[in-house]
């Protein structure tokens, strides 16, 4: 059977919009949520659980990806997803919820990669280009809606419903895949490195656990330490790499990984924290919170669309360093007007300018990586460059969380649970001014600190982006390169019968 690339972009555009619309949604929705189930303290898991997840088995499902094929593994993911989906949407307390967030998770780890991958299988160099530019808007389009849908949810409905909201994308996403993609699977004995997969994983989860601090770095740290050197060595001598580590020994993917990692941190600690700022610190709606991230997920998928047409010409050094100093630009901006305001302009402003600066550097590093891996190794390497990004991400969530926590728990006047009346629809009014006043003041100042270190952060990033090679995308003798490519890969499996 013959895989129809427009149905397979279909079932793609779903997948990525029911991402985008997670994206967004739940990052408005969570501070009704603390005032609805308490816990405050717990904030960051929910995010965390979501990431940590997701990072550990992104280069998993990358290289399963390679060996067993796309189509399964995406198919997988989706069903994880929408399970975690429905039972975060039942949770009753914040325990239960961080482990379906967990669930989510695992089903996002095989969603992303795998979905970036497939458009590497079908589409030339200059059609992937071009591609970027149509999942960008697909992400402006979420963008535009995602706050507003969440808001509205929220205050009309039940903040259950964003979990909710997932299911009819996905299985409409799952469908149509099915039905659309077709694989040539060469089937072959092959020995999956489960050493390297259980040394990694224990790894991950102990440095992202340690990550939130006190005790738990204690133990995390070290296990995390001596996991990754026993990781390193076991995937030295493994036939089937989890992690092929020659991959790294490339300046192009170094120097891509950490950049994304820095810049993980930047993006997704702003959209953690900022909803958080403007309510609880601004009492604000959650339609105003929401609203403070849309220009991010708009000013990306445009910059996103005009820097995939221009990077192949320019090269992708030039869109690396240009978008990430904009994103360093845009979090000091980010800093300092919440710390000089309390208008929502300013920061609605940064959160575009932070947009534009992820777009640009964010479509030349995937462009720079995929083009610089055969077909075989097209699923790992894409999926490592996510790893790195969601690690870099999920670890500032949990060290800063861990700040937060520890700012709160320091108000000695205040009782367990009285910070999470801040974010309740009375914005902390029924809590005596002996209590609400010094909480105030300890959620703003830990949260304006937490925006400066973002910053910081941020600079680190435009800092490592400067040692990217000089590198331009290679010349293709013909259009339609994508299905020659993938058809003529040595991979284990590939896209059957492409239309061009």
């Amino acid at each position: 059977m013959r895989t129809n690339r427009p149905l397979v972009v279909t079932a793609l555009f779903l997948s990525v919009f029911m991402a985008a619309m997670e994206f967004t949604v739940v990052s408005t929705a969570m501070p009704t949520v603390i005032g609805d189930l308490g816990g405050i303290q717990l904030y960051s898991w929910v995010f965390t659980a979501y990431m940590l997840a997701s990072t550990v088995t992104v280069p998993i499902f990358g290289k399963l990806a390679d060996l067993r094929g796309r189509k399964p593994v995406m198919l997988f993911g989706l069903a994880l997803f929408l399970i975690g989906s429905m039972a975060s949407g039942q949770a009753r307390s914040m325990p239960q919820l961080i482990v379906f967030r967990g669930l989510q998770g695992l089903g996002a780890g095989a969603m992303q990669p795998i979905a970036l991958t497939i458009v590497g299988d079908i589409f030339s160099v200059k059609e992937r280009a071009k591609m970027q530019g149509l999942f960008g808007s697909v992400w402006g389009f979420a963008g535009l809606i995602g706050p507003l849908l969440g808001g509205l949810i929220v205050n009309h409905l039940s903040w259950r419903w964003v979990f909710y909201v997932n299911v009819p994308f996905g299985l409409a996403s799952a469908a149509v895949l099915i039905v659309s993609l077709h694989e040539d699977i060469e089937r072959h004995r092959h020995a999956l490195d489960w050493g390297g997969v259980s040394l990694f994983t224990v790894a991950c989860v102990a440095l992202l656990l340690g990550a939130h601090g006190h005790e738990m770095a204690v133990v995390g740290l070290p296990v995390a330490l001596i996991g990754f050197v026993l990781f390193f060595i076991v995937e030295r001598r493994s036939p089937e790499p989890i992690l092929p580590l020659e991959l790294f020994r490339r300046r192009i993917m170094a120097v891509s990984s950490l950049s994304g990692a820095l810049v993980g941190a930047t993006m997704m600690a702003s959209v953690t924290y900022i909803p958080l700022f403007v309510q609880g610190v601004l009492g604000r709606s959650p339609t105003e919170a929401g609203a403070t991230l849309t220009p991010l997920v708009i000013g990306w998928p445009l910059a996103s669309a005009i820097g995939s047409r221009l990077t192949l010409r320019s090269g992708f050094r030039v869109f690396v360093c240009g978008g990430l100093a904009i994103v360093a630009g845009a979090s000091f901006f980010m800093a300092w007007a919440l710390s000089r305001t309390t208008g929502l302009a300013l920061p609605r402003l940064a959160m575009g300018l932070m947009g534009v600066g992820m777009g640009f550097a964010n479509v030349a590093i995937l462009l720079a990586v995929q083009t610089s891996v055969e077909w075989e190794q097209r699923g790992i390497a894409t999926a490592s460059t996510m790893f790195f990004r969601i690690m870099g991400g999920t670890v500032a969530i949990g060290v800063l969380g861990a700040l937060l926590a520890s700012s709160l728990s320091a108000v000695h006047s205040a009782p367990v649970g009285a910070a999470n009346e801040l974010l309740g629809p009375q914005h902390g009014r029924g809590l005596p001014p002996e209590v609400l006043q010094p909480l105030a003041e300890a959620l703003r100042g830990s949260l304006l600190s937490i925006f400066w270190l973002i910053a910081a952060i941020a600079v680190l990033a435009f800092i490592s982006s400067l040692f990217f090679p000089a590198v331009r995308a290679p010349k293709e003798p013909q259009e339609g390169g994508g299905a020659a490519e993938a058809s003529g890969a040595l991979g284990r499996s590939r896209p059957a019968g492409l239309r061009p």
